[in-house]
């Protein structure tokens, strides 16, 4: 079981590689959205003691928004603007690449010293993938420019909080889990119309222009 636990937090790595080397917003969109159903995965792989209705349900719940209903609100406003790349970031894509593999190697060591509390089985390689998942997305709200990709990167900062939950699903509450992710949808919700009142007011989405505003 640990070995297939190690293999979906390794995958979860991967699509943060991913998303900082990728030009195209729809393959954005798609590899959050597996990142997602990786994480509701998880969720019932790396259940001790067996599977409870607790992890079935915050599995389901992760599978059914964050792979399903957010990718469908991200491209129904991707249709609206248009858009299809990001043309110019702020940090080109090559050296976000090398800043990720940077990166992984600073959550390891972070990782290994901030061991879990006595009593929680979980994947050593889970708090340095939440964290490196927490720092691509904030990455991507900084680095990139079209405010569409910024959305992905708070849905990928989520998934890492949601990861960090992951480690302690049975101690949580369902209740404060669900809301968390209740959150999220509602924050989806708003920057899907947000973004598309952008693009038709100003005919782009990029958040850099929005600072050239003048009254």
């Amino acid at each position: 079981m640990d070995f297939w636990v190690n293999c979906l937090v390794v995958l979860i790595a991967m699509t943060n590689l991913r998303l900082l080397g990728s030009s195209r917003v729809v393959s954005c969109v798609h590899t959050v959205a597996f990142q997602g159903v990786l994480l509701g995965v998880l969720a019932i792989v790396g259940a001790s003691g067996g599977l409870a209705a607790h992890g079935i349900v915050l599995a389901a719940v992760n599978i059914v928004l964050k792979g399903l209903v957010f990718p469908w609100l991200l491209m129904r406003a991707l249709r609206e603007t248009h858009l299809r790349r990001e043309v110019e970031p702020a940090i080109g894509f090559g050296a976000s690449m090398l800043l990720g593999v940077l990166l992984i190697g600073i959550c390891l060591w972070i990782g290994s010293r901030l061991p879990l509390p006595v009593g929680v089985q979980a994947s050593p390689l889970l708090v340095p993938a939440a964290l490196f998942t927490l720092m691509v997305g904030l990455f991507m709200i900084v680095a990139r420019r079209k405010a569409l990709t910024q959305v992905v990167g708070y849905l990928s900062i989520e998934n890492g909080i949601t990861a960090f939950g992951l480690g302690f699903a049975l101690k949580e509450a369902l209740l404060v889990e669900l809301g968390i992710l209740l959150d999220a949808f509602m924050a989806v919700f708003v920057m899907g119309i947000i973004i598309f009142h952008i693009s038709r007011e100003f005919d782009h989405i990029d958040a850099g222009e929005l600072s050239a505003l003048k009254d």
